[in-house]
């Protein structure tokens, strides 16, 4: 690459550290398909906060209140959510606004999920006839 161009330029600071690069809109145009796909990989990876969120699916409270509907355990349902992970924790998941975890699934066989609005971890709370089971699993990224 010759060392000036008006379509490419590597900027430098005082210290002769490599701070950036100017592409014209020309250049941009004709490789922007091709190197935009590498960029935003390499900037996610550099900064995951700048990755942009999956659209959240709305909370499933009606298999919630199917649930307690058919709800004939020996103890009364609960709404604190802990995260063994982060720490965070709420006595009512339900009045959280913003939420702290939010509901992900709940099935008549007692089976209710969680997801930590902290840390994304899951949360799971299994609902047995005498008895109540917690298991926290950490966030793992699907690639």
């Amino acid at each position: 690459m010759p060392p000036i161009s008006s379509h490419f330029l590597e900027l430098y600071d005082a210290a002769g550290a490599l701070r950036g690069v100017r592409l014209s809109p020309e250049l941009w145009e004709a490789v922007k398909d091709k190197v935009l796909p590498a960029i935003e990989k390499a900037v996610y990876a550099l900064d995951p906060s700048c990755r942009p969120q999956p659209e959240e699916r709305p909370e499933p409270i009606g298999d919630w209140e199917t649930l307690l509907a058919y709800w004939d355990f020996t103890y009364q349902p609960t709404y604190d959510v802990s995260c063994a992970h982060c720490g965070a924790s709420t006595p009512d998941w339900r009045r959280d606004d913003p939420r702290k975890f939010r509901l992900r699934a709940a099935n008549l066989g007692g089976l209710v999920t969680f997801q930590c609005q902290t840390c994304k971890s899951l949360v799971l709370k299994k609902h047995f006839k005498k008895h109540l089971t917690v298991e926290c699993q950490p966030f793992v990224e699907h690639k």
